[in-house]
């Protein structure tokens, strides 16, 4: 991941509302929410809803699909295990002891097709 892509989704997150919309859809998993189920989980207005779910779409961190009259959001675990993979891409570079068992998991959600469309 290229260092302005991460800082685009770090800065969507930099928010306490897209934070909260955020954090539901990774506790939805693969199944997502509509924009109007996320507004009322988060106690939110629709629109803002709307909105904020946009600049998190932007920034590659959710995925929307057309289903009927709603548009089901949920969060892209690929993405997200990318970011946290760049972020920690130099962990233990300095040392010669074996890596952080959290940088060995994220690698492996990184690779793993689980959440995948």
């Amino acid at each position: 991941m290229k260092d302005q892509q991460m800082i685009a989704a770090l800065a969507a997150l930099a928010h306490e509302g897209r934070l909260k919309l955020f954090r539901k859809l990774i506790q939805a998993g693969p199944d997502g929410y509509s924009c109007g189920q996320l507004a009322k989980l988060a106690k939110v207005g629709i629109t803002t809803a709307s909105a904020q779910l946009q600049v998190l779409a932007r920034a590659n961190l959710v995925t929307s699909q057309r289903k009927g009259k709603s548009v089901i959001y949920r969060a892209d675990y690929r993405r997200i295990g990318g970011l946290l993979s760049a972020l920690l891409k130099d962990c233990c570079a300095q040392s010669k002891t074996p890596c952080n068992p959290l940088c060995r998991e994220i690698e492996t959600l990184v690779e793993s097709t689980v959440y995948q469309s």
